[in-house]
This record gives structure tokens, C-alpha cells and sequence, in this order.
């Protein structure tokens, strides 16, 4: 017979698992002293703790060793335990083959913003008509993201992507977060989709010409710099501000593609020769 402390070092686990494992009812100790409290292992008790190593080594939890430690057991029950137990795995893998699909998406997607245009770049452009499903509503520009993540739910339901080039369309913007601003937002559809009560699907108009601006921003917060930049640029060019069509401001990134705080955007600002 052996004390807790010399079996735990023969067997390699701590005392503290063997306290574990006679709790669970996986392996007690051959004998308890009754005045002392402690515990003694006998050596072919060895071959338990062989046994939890293996089954663990099978990825199988406490639990689910627990009847193939005890006999009787029937080799039907074994095979269903492990049956379990390989399920389990399988959809762990195909779990983790989702995340790295996943992940691969995101790394070209990245490499893809490497190569398009540079960050403060400034240029002239047209945009070409797009269908669309929006929502156009006055609201706080801080409870933009509510009206996205209506719109993002809507679209989904409807078997569209919700994340491809996210638009803000900017009819009438306050001064400050909290004051209400007339605001539409607006993801691109591949295909006429049913309206809602809320959500409109139409043709968003193209624009002959525009200065486009591309910049991170946190599209939430009232201190993005970029409108004030492209009307500088405008004045400075000797343009004007196109008073029919809305200033766009479209999110080249996704909610997944998001490091940080700032997203990719790109301000869209519709001009007309001075």
C-alpha cells in the first residue's frame, strides 16, 4: 500500500487530481485510515491511471470515461461512448475548417485594401447607378449604427450579403451626434428583393462627377475630419458643391474587417464646375 504522495509520484499526476478523481468515483483509494484521513493506493491500482491517460489521449472527458472504468460494461457502450466522442471531433474540425476558410477570406481581403487606392488620396470620379436596399429615416447620427443593423438583418434575411460597400447617404447632416440628422442608409442588392414597411428597394442614381476621398474613420464619432477636407479641396480647385444629389460616404470594409477602432471609407462628394 502506498500514501497519496508516493503513489501520486508513481503514477505522474498530482495529488490533487487523485483527490479529483475519487471525488468523481473514478479511481478510490484502496483504503482510508479512519483516524488519520489518509488515503493509500495499491500498485495495480496503477493500471486506472493508465487507463484515464489513454482515454484522455482519446480526447474523452472525465465524465464519459466514468462506465468504462467500472465494470459491467458491454462492448456496445464502449462503442457508443466513442461514437460520441468522434462526432464530437468531427465537428470540431469542421468548426475549426470554417474558422480558416474564415480567416483566409480576411487576409485577402486585406491584401486586396493593400492594393487599392492610398489613404488621403483625393481624385475625381464617376459613380455608377447601383440597386440598392435602404432605409432613409431623422434620427441622431449616434444611433446610425441601429439603423445599419436594421437594414444588415433585413438584407440577410432575404438570402443578400449584409456587408458589401456599406452607404451613407448624408440628405441633411447636423452639427452634432445628438441632434437629429436626415439620414439613409443602404447596402447593394444583386437582385430585386420584396420591400418592407421600412426598407425600400430602388435604384440609387449614378453620379457624372465627384471628388472621392479615401480615410479611416470611426463612423459613429462626430470628429471625422473628412467632409471639412474635401470641401477645402473643392474651394481650393476651384469647384463647387453639387446641391442635388447627397454626399455619400460608402465603408470599404466590412464589420469583420474592422482592426482597431477605425474603419476604410471612402467620402463621396458630388461637385459641379464653378
Amino acid at each position: 500500500m502506498f500514501k497519496i504522495g508516493t503513489f501520486a509520484k508513481m503514477s505522474g499526476v498530482t495529488v490533487k487530481t487523485l483527490r479529483h478523481y475519487d471525488e468523481l468515483g473514478l479511481l478510490k483509494p484502496a483504503q482510508v485510515d479512519d483516524e488519520s484521513g489518509y488515503r493509500f493506493y495499491t500498485a495495480e491500482q496503477l493500471l486506472t491511471i493508465r487507463r484515464i491517460a489513454g482515454f484522455k489521449e482519446q480526447g474523452l472527458t472525465l465524465e464519459m470515461m466514468r462506465p468504462l472504468l467500472s465494470g459491467p460494461i458491454t462492448l456496445a457502450l464502449a462503442e457508443r461512448t466513442l461514437l460520441r466522442k468522434r462526432k464530437e471531433l468531427e465537428q470540431q474540425i469542421q468548426e475549426a475548417q470554417r474558422q480558416l476558410t474564415e480567416l483566409d477570406e480576411r487576409i485577402v481581403q486585406i491584401e486586396r485594401h493593400a492594393k487599392a487606392p492610398a489613404e488621403g488620396k483625393i481624385s475625381l470620379r464617376s459613380v455608377e447607378p447601383v440597386l440598392v436596399a435602404s432605409i432613409r429615416e431623422i434620427l441622431p447620427q449616434s444611433q446610425l449604427c441601429l439603423l445599419l443593423d436594421e437594414l444588415k438583418q433585413y438584407v440577410r434575411s432575404q438570402g443578400e450579403k449584409s456587408d458589401l460597400n456599406m452607404t451613407i447617404l448624408w440628405h441633411k447632416r447636423a452639427d452634432c451626434l445628438e441632434e437629429p440628422s436626415d439620414i439613409e442608409v443602404a447596402i447593394p442588392v444583386s437582385m430585386e428583393i420584396p420591400d418592407s414597411r421600412r426598407v425600400k428597394i430602388h435604384q440609387l442614381p449614378g453620379i457624372k462627377e465627384a471628388v472621392s476621398y479615401i480615410h479611416r474613420c470611426d463612423p459613429y464619432n462626430d470628429t471625422c475630419k473628412a467632409s471639412e477636407v474635401v470641401r477645402t479641396w473643392i474651394d481650393e480647385e476651384g469647384y463647387r458643391l453639387g446641391e442635388m444629389i447627397p454626399v455619400r460616404e460608402v465603408y470599404l470594409t466590412s464589420d469583420k474587417e474592422i482592426y482597431g477602432q477605425l474603419r476604410m471609407a471612402e467620402a463621396i462628394v458630388p461637385i459641379d464646375r464653378a
